[in-house]
């Protein structure tokens, strides 16, 4: 259904059902994908999909059109969702990260398709996979994801290279391939 996204946002306003449910129809799937990105089981997933809809309705008026809706409703699912991890107690290990750089990244593009790079996503310990999120894909800086996560800076630094030393073997694996000089 092609809507006109400013009239559906000041219905939705107004406290419309039908324009909520609209709005819900057409973000659910981008919104459940920031979701599953943090948490590794469905339902925790969808609990965090329905407090991030929930939050989004409420908080309606403080969406003053500067900027992306959509980007807007993405940081509230981001939001909520490490509330989710925050509340259950996620822990970070940390890790001096200067004895942790393992060289040069290769490339794997072409290789995986994105389905198969969040199936291994779902691999890496919360921890790991929450930071490499933040950076990664959500463009957060480390002071930025330290903060919002109760972690040091070098904590976060730690966590992604970490992380990405974990995926790097994780697709090595599956692509079968082999680190023979």
């Amino acid at each position: 259904m092609k809507y006109d996204l400013t009239e559906l946002v000041d219905r939705c306003k107004k406290h419309d059902v039908m324009a909520q449910k609209e709005l819900y129809e057409a973000y659910k799937s981008i919104l459940f994908g920031i979701c599953r990105r943090y948490l590794l089981h469905w339902e925790d997933a969808e609990d965090v999909l329905t407090e991030s809809f929930v939050k989004i309705f409420t908080k309606l008026d403080d969406y003053k059109g500067d900027g992306s809706f959509e980007g807007w409703m993405k940081k509230i699912t981001v939001n909520e969702a490490l509330m989710f991890l925050r509340k259950n107690k996620i822990h970070f290990q940390e890790l001096d990260a200067h004895h942790l750089a393992f060289g040069e990244e290769p490339d794997y593009d072409d290789k995986m398709e994105e389905k198969d790079v969040l199936k291994l996503l779902e691999l890496l310990p919360v921890g790991y996979r929450t930071v490499l999120n933040l950076y990664d894909v959500e463009g957060f800086k480390h002071k930025e994801i330290a903060e919002k996560l109760g972690i040091s800076i070098n904590t976060s630094k730690s966590q992604l290279i970490l992380a990405r030393k974990k995926m790097k073997e994780l697709i090595e694996k599956k692509l079968n391939i082999t680190n023979n000089p």
